[in-house]
């Protein structure tokens, strides 16, 4: 892992890596942080898939769409980092990670009172449902569990305006 860090400081001077205890990357201090007692393939992949999105300037996102797709271009990024460095991700590693994100996103778009699967409107905070046209919000957080809260129309939203 240490090799890697190294090779990959003297590749990208203008990344910074700092040792912690997970795996990210912060577009806020432009850091990518790594689990300094990690020494697997695993970790390796983790590292540069972060190194991914630091490179392509991924910093925000607002649809939950646009979240999976950032990661399938991290993912992109890490394989071609990968091959510069003489490594190989596995590629099912890279789809039970994409899964995680494709099941949150499923999830999300779950109509509660019918269960028709919908996408974000307007504000990219509410699903609308095309079939019973529920809405509902969702938490902007990508670490949270999929849950909804319910919008009544008693609570002054108009569904009209989230169309």
């Amino acid at each position: 892992m240490k090799q890697l860090i190294n090779k990959l400081r003297f590749a990208f001077p203008h990344l910074k890596f700092v040792g912690g205890t997970q795996f990210y990357w912060s577009p806020e201090s432009g850091e990518i942080f790594y689990n300094s007692r990690a020494n697997s393939a695993h970790a390796q992949w983790s590292l540069l898939h972060e190194t991914g999105h630091a490179l392509l300037g991924h910093t925000s996102y607002k649809a939950d769409y646009e979240l999976v797709r950032l990661e399938v271009a991290a993912w992109d990024r890490a394989k071609q980092l990968a091959a510069q460095f003489s490594l190989s991700i596995d590629e099912e590693h890279i789809q039970d990670c994409l899964d995680t994100y494709r099941d949150w996103l499923y999830k999300r778009s779950i109509c509660p009172n019918c269960g028709t699967q919908s996408l974000q409107q307007g504000d990219y905070v509410h699903y609308r449902c095309f079939n019973c046209h529920k809405v509902w919000r969702v938490t902007a957080s990508r670490f949270c569990r999929a849950y909804r809260r319910h919008k009544d129309i008693d609570q002054n939203i108009a569904l009209h305006t989230l169309v």
